[in-house]
């Protein structure tokens, strides 16, 4: 048995300065501006740390985001207030997804086979007109395909096939999801 206090943290000082200045700056500049209030100008904090964000894109203040430059947010994609956004690896929201009230979207995970417990990371991608409803977990690699819905408190270890509602812990199709006019 391997002793995991020789754990090598994956990411090196430029990472972690990175890092600390982002927090920071979203906690003076963001957070004190609840909601709505001043959305244009929290877009333009998380471009200036590398994030891909649409003009139209919605992030509350209260949200969580590891590493701002592995965000990717399209028209109209939100992460609405709680959100923990820990993005070790890539986090795509399409269009008009939403990611809902403390729901956790997790990249990165540890090889429990390995004696030195290293970190891994896979991304996830939320598709177009998905939602990812309120305190919802969403694993590493998972894919939310196009127009799904992760119900509430409901934890996803696998991909969620399109137009499909999946709900519980772990996950389990629920029923197909249908747009009525």
């Amino acid at each position: 048995m391997s002793d995991l206090y020789r754990f090598k943290s994956p990411y090196g000082t430029a990472n972690r300065v990175m890092r600390m200045l982002w927090t920071v700056c979203w906690a003076l500049l963001a957070r004190p501006f609840p909601k709505s209030t001043l959305m244009p100008w929290k877009r333009c904090l998380l471009r200036l740390f590398g994030a891909d964000i649409a003009g139209t894109a919605n992030v509350y203040a209260s949200a969580k985001i590891f590493m701002p430059w592995n965000l990717v947010m399209k028209d109209h994609a939100c992460l609405a207030s709680g959100v923990d956004c820990y993005n070790a690896a890539k986090v795509v929201l399409g269009v008009n997804a939403t990611v809902s009230q403390r729901a956790s979207l997790c990249t990165a995970s540890h090889n429990i086979s390995s004696p030195r417990h290293e970190q891994t990371e896979r991304p996830i991608y939320i598709g177009d007109m998905a939602w990812v409803a309120a305190e919802a977990f969403v694993g590493p690699g998972v894919s939310v395909g196009e127009g799904a819905v992760v119900g509430a408190r409901a934890a996803v270890f696998k991909d969620v096939e399109p137009w499909t509602v999946v709900g519980g812990n772990p996950a389990k199709f629920l029923k197909r999801r249908e747009i009525k006019d």
